[in-house]
This record gives C-alpha cells, structure tokens and sequence, in this order.
C-alpha cells in the first residue's frame, strides 16, 4: 500500500492554487503517489489590524505550518519563498524550488475604475511592504503609500469598497489565483525591484528525511536565483519588514543579480548589480551585499 504524503498550505485562495500546481506537476511525474492537501490558519493571517513589522513579521505565516511539520502532521510544505524568513529552524530545510512565476509587481485598480478614460493619478496606494512602498514613493511622489493588510481577496475588497485607489501586490500572485483580468500595469523590475524569491515556490521538509520524486519538480535555475537573492538579504543581516530588495537573473550559465540598499541612518536607498557564474549563487550574494555595504559608508 502506498504511503500519503501529506502537504501544507496556508487556506488562502492564493496559497492554495499555488500549493495545488506544484502538487499537480508532482502527480504527473509520479501517478502512483497520493497527495493529500492539508490546508491551516497561520498566526499572521489571524491578526489583519497590525502591520507586519508591529506583530513579528513574516515568521508568523510558517508559524503552524512548522510545528505540523516538526510533529509529523505533514509531511511537506509549500510557501512563496518571498513570506520565508531568513533563518529557518535547521530541522526544516528547503528540499525544493518550483520554477519561478512573474516576479513583477502589478498595479491593480479598483474594479469601478475599467470604464473610466483618464489615466488614474492614485491619491492613496495600498502595500504591505516596506519595499514597495519604498520605491512607489519615487513612481508616485504625490501619493500616500498606506499600509494594507489579508489575503489577497481581503485586500481587493478594500480596494473596491474605496479604502484605497490602488494596490501593488505580486503578479505571479494573482496570476496564480486566476485574477490576471484585475492588473492594471506591470512595473517592470528595474521601476520596482522585487523582495528575494519573489515568484519562486519553496518546498520545505523535514531533516534527513528523502523525497525523491522532488526532483522532477525542483528547478536548478529557481534554486540558483533563490541562494542568490536570500544570500544577498542574510548578509545585509536584512530582516523581512527590512526594505530590501534582490533579484537574479539568469542567462546561460551566467547570473545576474541587483540589489537595493536601504539607509537607514540617511532615508535614502540606492542599487547596484553583479554578474558572475550560476554555480557561485550564493557567493554573489554575499559580495554584492558586502560591496554595497561599503559603498553605502562612502556615499554622502
């Protein structure tokens, strides 16, 4: 009798559907598994009247899925690697990356504003992020860049009930939860530069247990882009509510990584990128982060 393998989701729309992609391509490659979804309220989507930097940050959306894992009520997790902390607990390593989705951020309009002519000048934008609000203050100096809390449905419904003109959120995201018809405008990654792993899905196990048939899933040039953006934000010691910000790409064998530097001691940030061999991700990582370090001591 074959054994049930058992995976994790946070019970969002979004964490589900990506959640369900990887588990179809596992059952494509391996028909005789069988995949049981396991689906839980995680501690931040609880607490949706807090910014993520007043209750803790990121942690608290693996929080329940850890301890399932650790206790052995599931057996594999699936998360969008940019919710992942730096520093994972060691008895839960990541056993695989799915290939990357969009890692754009997109505008999304309220749904009252399809029909209306003239470009939208937004007065209030809605994100959650200390990176994105960061950088949408230079795209739109006027605006107030309000901080939006839930999932990514609560978030539109905010939106059309007017609480805000305008939301910033992940393409891949609402690509992933079939609302591709809402995005107004995709910023392109040099406007605004996405959060480290932003688009990558992360499988995370427990140590020294083996799930083989993730290799048919885990995708080498996710995983090098993944080592590279994490790197580089672990050496800048820049924790998830930090505006920080990295993104690898990869041509050939080649990889290319930009990064932003927040100081804070100045309110300014600034970027700077590195080009080096894929096999040295994580290496390109910590000199990028280290060169910026150093320049940011020698700027005005």
């Amino acid at each position: 009798m074959n054994r049930v393998i058992k995976i994790g989701s946070r019970d969002s729309l979004l964490a589900v559907a990506q959640t369900k992609l990887v588990m179809e391509r596992i059952q494509k490659s391996h028909p005789e598994l069988t995949l049981e979804l396991v689906t839980m309220k995680t501690t931040g989507d609880r607490i949706l009247n807090q910014s993520l930097e007043q209750i803790g940050g990121k942690g608290l959306f693996v929080k329940e899925l850890d301890l399932a894992l650790l206790h052995g009520k599931i057996d594999l997790a699936v998360h969008s690697l940019k919710d992942m902390p730096m520093e994972l607990p060691e008895e839960l390593p990541f056993a695989a990356f799915f290939e990357r989705g969009d890692p754009r951020d997109a505008l999304v309009l309220p749904c009252s504003y399809a029909a209306a002519e003239k470009p939208l000048l937004p007065n209030k934008i809605g994100s959650s992020s200390a990176r994105r609000r960061l950088q949408l203050k230079q795209l739109f100096q006027t605006a107030e860049v309000a901080n939006v809390r839930g999932n990514i449905i609560t978030r539109i419904q905010k939106l059309d009930a007017g609480e805000y003109d305008a939301l910033v959120l992940a393409a891949a995201g609402l690509q992933r939860a079939g609302l591709t018809q809402r995005i107004s405008r995709y910023f392109s990654t040099e406007e605004i530069i996405p959060a480290a792993g932003q688009g990558i899905l992360a499988v995370q196990c427990r140590k020294r247990e083996t799930f083989p048939f993730l290799n048919d899933i885990n995708c080498p040039i996710s995983t090098a882009a993944a080592l590279a953006e994490r790197e580089f934000v672990r050496t800048l010691n820049g924790g998830c509510t930090s505006p920080v910000a990295a993104y690898a790409q990869i041509h050939g064998n080649e990889l290319r990584l930009t990064g932003l530097y927040y100081r804070e001691n100045k309110g300014d940030f600034f970027t700077s990128r590195l080009a080096g061999s894929m096999d040295q991700a994580r290496q390109l990582g910590s000199r990028l982060a280290e060169a910026m370090s150093k320049e940011a001591e020698l700027r005005p």
